[in-house]
């Protein structure tokens, strides 16, 4: 009866699954912008009128802030108001958008098993979420094949591919090219910088390999600040 998205609020675009579209054409949705305490505030502002422009609600949450999942409640009962019987939800998105955290906020429980990294749910499980609305949580699916360099890297950053299939040094220099570009005196630190002030070994020498894996937790922490990496007006 209802499709509730989970999407990484810093991707919007490359963080969807775009066959959901077509398979999900005839029935209700609802986006959820999950982590968007660690995306910039006015561009999530201009996701949400970009979804809406589409018909689409999108809801900017945290999934750990239970006045956001309360958000998601709202809008799933407004959506569903109108279902016979008991309503069922299928809550779907990429690898760690963070649907299992979205469900335990709403159930108010740790029901669902949650991990920052790509894969933790492996099977279909479902939940009950009031008398009358069922979830069913699933497993994160990827598209085979991720269309651009730039989706890769994005989607890399924010824990959909797992890690050991990416280059973590490779992703921080696209990162931090693509933000060098958009904003030439941004205080967040390259790779080198940020390497030398904590993973310089006896010698001098630089161990980059788990800098950059460092550098990529750092960012997902939301310690370089509030980032969206991807904005509606964005080329594709």
């Amino acid at each position: 009866d209802l499709v509730v998205e989970v999407v990484d609020a810093r991707v919007p675009r490359s963080g969807r699954n775009p066959m959901l579209d077509r398979l999900a054409a005839h029935r209700a949705r609802v986006v959820v912008l999950n982590r968007h305490d660690l995306a910039h505030p006015q561009t999530t502002k201009e996701w949400v009128e970009h979804f809406a422009a589409q018909g689409v609600e999108a809801v900017p949450t945290d999934g750990r802030s239970q006045p956001g999942v309360a958000r998601v409640a709202t809008a799933m009962r407004h959506l569903t108001r109108g279902v016979r019987g008991s309503a069922r939800a299928l809550v779907v998105g990429i690898p760690n958008s963070g649907k299992s955290s979205i469900i335990n906020g709403l159930l108010r429980r740790a029901a669902a098993k949650t991990e920052n990294r790509a894969g933790v749910t492996r099977a279909l499980q479902w939940f009950r979420l009031q008398p009358n609305i069922e979830l069913m949580d699933t497993p994160g699916i990827l598209v085979p094949k991720i269309a651009t360099k730039a989706a890769q890297w994005k989607l890399a950053l924010v824990g959909a591919v797992p890690r050991t299939h990416y280059d973590p040094e490779e992703v921080v220099a696209a990162f931090h090219r693509w933000l060098h570009a958009r904003d030439p005196h941004s205080a967040v630190p390259d790779l080198e910088t940020f390497a030398a002030a904590r993973f310089t070994r006896r010698g001098g020498e630089i161990d980059y390999h788990n800098a950059a894996q460092a550098y990529i937790r750092t960012l997902g922490e939301g310690t370089f600040g509030r980032i969206s990496l991807e904005a509606p007006d964005d080329r594709h």
